[in-house]
């Protein structure tokens, strides 16, 4: 029988790789997602230790958004895998534990892109707390509402509201940035992709249908960005 080869080699079951192509593409999915949503947490915390009055949070938060920002995210990815897991086994030593620990490589992944995430969206997040004019939050409380109140109903949505173009643009730079897991040996789509063209030896084959996986995913991404923004501003556009 003869080997597959062209369009072939993407097809499903013994004979094609498209079975792995699609199940890296969804651990791509998944690590893009669940970076996502720490990535947003961290991205508050910061955004609102840099606006607190109390100087140290405001400088601890400038020094990690610099650093982050200073350094590759390739080797911020490193320093998360290898790093924690030197941290943790010393910990253990501390207490007189020898027990092995061996970082898993989804969750490391995923936190080394949330960590790059937050670093830029907290600037998203400070920017839009800044875009709120301050008068609607005077008009509430002359209203009676209470600062919590005003907080979550008139400055919150708002902030949501000028933040989603910026944080859709994160978000589609970390869905590519998912990519750098492939050097942790997490067999996200990248990775697949390369092991099936070491195995076939059909580089261009392999590379151009992970280019198209991303390019869908990448593109019903910015149609979810667009429908949300548009929510977003309902009421606005006479404006």
């Amino acid at each position: 029988m003869e080997d597959p080869s062209g369009l072939a080699l993407l097809g499903f079951g013994p004979e094609g790789w498209g079975d792995e192509l699609l199940r890296g593409a969804w651990v791509t999915l998944q690590l893009a997602l669940c970076a996502l949503g720490v990535g947003l947490a961290l991205g508050l915390l910061l955004a609102g230790a840099k606006l607190q009055r109390f100087p140290p949070l405001a400088w601890l938060a400038e020094g990690y958004t610099g650093f982050i920002r200073g350094t590759p995210e390739f080797l911020v990815l490193l320093l998360v895998y290898f790093g924690s897991e030197a941290a943790l086994q010393s910990g253990f030593a501390m207490f007189g534990l020898a027990a092995p620990f061996e970082m898993p490589k989804f969750l490391a992944a995923v936190l080394g892109l949330a960590l790059i995430f937050a670093a830029y969206a907290c600037e998203v997040f400070r920017g839009a707390y800044l875009a709120v004019p301050s008068g609607q939050m005077e008009a509430a409380t002359a209203c009676g509402m209470s600062g919590r109140q005003a907080f979550s109903r008139i400055r919150m949505p708002q902030i949501w509201r000028f933040a989603i173009p910026g944080l859709g643009n994160l978000w589609m730079v970390m869905l590519k940035d998912t990519s750098l897991a492939a050097v942790i040996a997490l067999d996200e789509l990248l990775r697949m992709a390369k092991i099936g063209s070491e195995t076939t030896r059909e580089p261009l084959v392999f590379f151009l249908a992970a280019g198209a996986l991303y390019l869908m995913m990448t593109a019903i991404s910015d149609i979810a960005r667009d429908r949300l923004e548009r929510r977003a501003r309902r009421g606005m556009e006479s404006a």
